[in-house]
């Protein structure tokens, strides 16, 4: 029996193009699978169009506040549409950086010290007394991202005093409050962590190899921009360590489906974990389809194993 999954992309957010290229290749992998998929972008008439031509799912490829806030997830759930990726209540604590890194922390798993902070605060307390302090409590180098949102955007390595300034007001270009934390070196790896019914598991670790250090959006969507090792170059030992720290961060945070966890490996083997993403993109240059490829799997296949993981689940 085919199934009609409507998968939805696009959306208001900064991350939008990425969205589009990431539910046309879903799109695609699932039709060659044998699926009926079809791709739908999120406005004023979805909810009548979810009423009147129900799905069987829905799977979000939607990237920013739209797909990963867990909004739109609680809309399905009050419709009853069964979806791919995590639920509404865990997804609102994912897309909180800030509010993730302490779930993570609480049950062990070692995250670089961050303090967050709205534009609001800077205002009220001043804007330099307030960094002043930071600096001399996290120290330098930092590193300054939105505590909302994806791809690098508005993101920044900070390695003088002189640079901090400038790169909170491009932080906060893109989000109300900024995360500050300290800023950890070593190798850039992602983990994606598929579930299947036997539980969650890691897919071969990617390496990160940016062309001029810093994996930004340009780095992240422009091919030829960055080199990956799948699988990341790494002792095997080590290897395995990133791939539970992977599966206990998708665990903590209460995941399911499909997340990707961003990590950091020092000379020392030593591992922290920066962020875990709910809806990690699908584009030609996206890490999850890369380790997807790494495992020797059909790109199509897990999508469609989730997508009836999904319909499962709910009835």
């Amino acid at each position: 029996m085919s199934r009609h999954v409507l998968v939805l992309a696009g959306g208001l957010s900064y991350e939008r193009e990425v969205s589009l290229r990431s539910g046309r290749r879903v799109v695609d992998a699932l039709r060659r699978s044998g699926v009926d998929a079809t791709v739908r972008d999120v406005d004023a008439g979805l909810l009548t169009a979810l009423e009147t031509e129900r799905p069987d799912a829905v799977f979000i490829a939607l990237h920013g506040a739209s797909g990963e806030d867990g909004s739109l997830r609680g809309v399905l759930d009050l419709l009853g549409i069964p979806y791919v990726g995590a639920g509404a209540d865990p997804a609102r604590v994912a897309w909180d950086k800030a509010a993730a890194k302490a779930q993570l922390r609480a049950v062990g798993l070692p995250t670089p010290d961050w303090i967050a902070l709205p534009h609001e605060t800077f205002r009220e307390l001043g804007a330099q007394a307030l960094l002043d302090r930071i600096v001399e409590r996290l120290g330098m180098p930092l590193m300054v991202k939105p505590a909302e949102g994806g791809s690098g955007l508005g993101a920044q390595a900070v390695r003088t005093v002189e640079e901090l300034p400038s790169a909170m007001v491009g932080c906060f270009g893109y989000c109300d409050t900024a995360l500050i934390e300290r800023f950890a070196s070593g190798a850039d790896i992602a983990v994606s962590v598929v579930e299947s019914a036997l539980g969650p598991a890691a897919l071969p670790a990617v390496e990160i190899v940016p062309a001029d250090g810093v994996y930004d959006y340009t780095a992240r969507y422009t091919a030829g921009t960055t080199t990956w090792h799948a699988p990341a170059r790494l002792d095997p030992e080590i290897a395995e360590r990133v791939a539970e720290t992977a599966v206990a961060a998708h665990d903590a945070l209460e995941l399911r489906d499909l997340s990707r966890v961003d990590l950091l490996v020092d000379e020392a083997g030593d591992i922290q974990v920066l962020e875990v993403n709910v809806s990690p993109g699908l584009t030609e240059t996206s890490l999850l389809p890369i380790a997807v490829q790494a495992a020797g799997l059909d790109f199509g296949t897990v999508l469609a194993d989730l997508v009836e993981q999904a319909i499962k689940r709910s009835s």
